[in-house]
Formats: structure tokens, sequence, C-alpha cells
């Protein structure tokens, strides 16, 4: 990483300590997940808000400008050995943010889809993404993004093998769950506003065609607080979709 992408000792070490505690804690399992974590270079994302820049590998969720946050470390990777992507599918993520979690996600396929409902912070983070991809994180190319409602999913890209959304909401949302193949796995914070529980949810289409889900807390019942499921209305962001 030092010699193709010009990586500094300082933050590859910072990486590998994050890492540890991590595997540690329990939130990375699978040797592919755990390539991935040490591939992304987080530090790139959090140097899009200077104020963060140089805590983009503190267990701790970050304020990226625009009223949104960046996840820590450990609940990234939970939820994205959650969703087990495999090499191929494909994968939507609901809020791009910072861009940390696509570029996560990125290491594990080719086929990754984010929708940001923000304008402007749509655009910084694609500018992050290209800006990386010249510096030789190829891989980024991997990652299609769009400003959108995401409460509506991408439906020309449809289905989806899994799904990640990350930002808080008090229901499934239909659309998303329609996007969503048989035997596909989404995970997603639910609950009321700040209090939210992080599910899996994976859903099932019998032979007459009716669609049952199961859900599972991936942190037995704690609480993880996220921003809220913005909503877009007449081309601005306003209120939320819960209910």
């Amino acid at each position: 990483m030092k010699a193709n992408r010009g990586e500094s000792d300082k933050w590859l070490g910072q990486r590998w300590d994050r890492f540890v505690h991590v595997v540690r804690n329990k939130d990375l399992w699978t040797d592919k997940t755990k390539r991935a974590f040490l591939l992304t270079p987080r530090e790139v994302f959090a140097a899009a808000n200077p104020p963060v820049a140089a805590r983009g590998y503190e267990h701790a969720f970050l304020d990226m400008g625009y009223g949104v946050t960046m996840s820590g470390p450990h609940l990234q990777s939970r939820m994205t050995e959650v969703i087990d992507v495999k090499r191929g599918e494909k994968v939507l993520e609901i809020g791009t943010g910072s861009g940390t979690q696509s570029a996560y996600l990125s290491e594990l396929t080719d086929k990754v889809y984010t929708i940001e409902i923000i304008a402007p912070l749509a655009a910084r983070t694609r500018g992050v993404y290209d800006k990386a991809i010249a510096a030789g994180y190829e891989e980024f190319k991997n990652i299609n993004t769009k400003h959108a409602d995401g409460y509506y999913g991408w439906q020309e890209a449809a289905p989806f093998d899994k799904i990640i959304v990350t930002t808080g909401i008090d229901h499934i949302p239909p659309p998303l769950l329609q996007q969503l193949k048989p035997g596909g796995i989404m995970v997603i914070p639910v609950g009321p506003p700040g209090a939210q529980r992080v599910l899996k949810v994976v859903k099932q289409v019998a032979a007459d065609g009716a669609v049952s889900v199961t859900r599972e807390d991936i942190y037995g019942g704690k609480i993880v607080p996220f921003v809220p499921f913005t909503k877009l209305v007449d081309g601005e962001v306003k209120g939320t979709h819960n209910k």
C-alpha cells in the first residue's frame, strides 16, 4: 500500500491498531471482510471535513458537515459482516455520507450503488472517490453514486442482493424491501429518533408469491443512534420518513 498508493506509516499504523480492536470485539470475523477493512483508507474520507481529518480511525461517529456523521469503524464493520457480500453481488447503500461505507463495500464486490439525499454532500463525496481513483484506488470505480431520496431505492438498478441503510427510521421502507431479491439481506437501523436498533432483515418469497421477512437485532437489543432518514419535498430536504 505504501508502494502502490503512497500511504503513510502514520495512517497504516492507525488502521492496523483499529483493526486489532475491531477483530477483538468480534465486529469482524471473516477473512474477506478483514481484508476489506485493511484496504479501506478511512483517512481519505475523514479529510473531506478538516476538523475531523485526523480522527478517521477513532471509535466514534464523526461530524462530516451537512448534519451527517461518519459511522465508527466498529459499527461499519459489523454491518458489513452481517450482509455477507459475495463477489459479483449487487449492493445498495442508502446514505452515502462520507463515502467510507461504500468504499468498504467496493473491496467486496464490483457492483456498489449508493444514494445521498443532500446534493452538495453527494457532489463532494463523488469528488473524493474520483480523486482517490486517480491516486490508485481503482476499486472505487465499482461505486455508482446518485443524488436522490433513498427511501425509494434505485429502481432502474434493482433488484439488489444486499441493502445497507445508514440512517435511522421507524419502519422498513416498502420500496427497499421490494427491490431486495428473494433470500436477500438488508441491514437497517429501526426505531424512534436517536434510539434505533440495527436489524438484519432477510426477505423470503414463498412458492405462491407471499413475501415474509425475518428480523434479527445484530447487537442483541443495544440502542445505536443514527441521523434521521430524511426526505425530499419539492427538491428540498424537509422532515423525515418516520410515520
